[in-house]
């Protein structure tokens, strides 16, 4: 381990059963899922919407991280203290969204990259003093006959790499997250195929920068088949190619595997990694969540914009906060869920 900071990070990500709810999205992201249920997005709504997640009693038995965006990172809860002290408070750690988006890969038709490598060291020592103790790199990947390109795969190995290897350098844990989108109608071989190419390629890149494995997180997608296809996948089969994947492709240094939603609903996210943990309780790396998406839409459907609903939007966040600490060991069920 290249520091204590980063042992002890990792240590507190790892705890059992515990996840981390990714809270990161950008203006534009959160505006739109705000304006599909009819809530206007500004600075003060967006605040008191996080704010509810963030105060949920009892939702730190199950979480050991928030990913934030930049926008929280400033903002405080209802008594005017800041958000991440609030989580301090609570045990939970404070994380940091710190990619700057995607351009399209030139070269490599379809591709994309993410931005934000200029001046990240810089911005770590602000996030640091301010109460960040890891960080999150997204690069995503669409599936197509074509894409991702051998160029797209290994531009963007290239920069989760760097990434990495600068927020280690400043004493942070990296989120390593290369998604391979669930968009299309490709099929569940397809995405195994590429989510193989993918993971390869990652470890290649974040070896040659010499990044400490044992303080990273990689935060993958699951093997699924895309939404419009019309052989859906159980919740076996997701377990079976997922895992057999990750034995392919991930060194058993990675102290854990904290999957995104990538789309999926709530209940389907958490059956599937219930089925992972059940297929392979003795896996050589933690497996657990890191969903946006999967942990929000019910209580973001449930508070609607409107604060005589918190109480109400704050059940929903902890119920599938509790549904997911159950399946990250191998317990839940679909009779929990309903009697839930």
């Amino acid at each position: 381990m290249a520091s204590d900071e980063l042992k002890c990070t990792i240590e507190n990500i790892v705890k059992p059963g515990k996840g981390i709810l990714a809270a990161d999205e950008s203006v534009p992201t959160i505006t739109k899922r705000f304006q599909a249920l009819g809530i206007e997005s500004t600075e003060e709504t967006r605040r008191q919407y996080r704010s509810l997640l963030l105060t949920t009693k009892g939702a730190e038995e199950f979480l050991s991280g928030v990913i934030l965006f930049e926008e929280t990172l400033g903002q405080k809860g209802d008594d005017g203290t800041p958000l991440t002290e609030l989580l301090t408070r609570a045990g939970i750690m404070a994380g940091i969204k710190v990619d700057k988006g995607t351009v399209p890969l030139p070269g490599a038709g379809g591709d994309l990259i993410t931005q934000g490598l200029d001046g990240l060291a810089e911005r770590l020592k602000g996030y640091k003093a301010k109460g960040a103790r890891f960080t999150k790199w997204r690069e995503v990947y669409a599936i197509t006959d074509s894409n991702p390109t051998p160029l797209g795969v290994a531009a963007n190995a290239e920069t989760l790499a760097r990434y990495a290897a600068i927020c280690q350098q400043e004493g942070f844990v990296p989120i390593v997250e290369p998604e391979v989108l669930i968009d299309g109608n490709h099929t569940m071989e397809r995405c195994y195929e590429v989510s193989e190419a993918v993971l390869h390629a990652v470890f290649d890149a974040l070896f040659r920068h010499r990044v400490v494995l044992e303080g990273v997180v990689l935060k993958p997608s699951m093997v699924l088949p895309g939404k419009e296809n019309p052989n859906k996948a159980s919740p076996q089969q997701v377990a079976e190619a997922t895992l057999r994947v990750l034995k392919r492709c991930v060194p058993a240094a990675v102290p854990t595997i904290n999957f995104l939603s990538g789309g999926q609903k709530p209940e389907e996210a958490t059956a599937n990694l219930n089925a992972m943990n059940a297929m392979a309780p003795h896996a050589p790396w933690v497996l657990s969540f890191s969903y946006a998406r999967a942990l929000q839409d019910p209580a973001m459907r449930a508070w609607g914009g409107k604060r005589e609903n918190v109480a109400a939007a704050q059940q929903a966040f902890y119920r599938r906060v509790k549904m997911n600490s159950l399946a990250r060991g191998g317990r839940w069920t679909p009779e929990l869920e309903r009697a839930a």
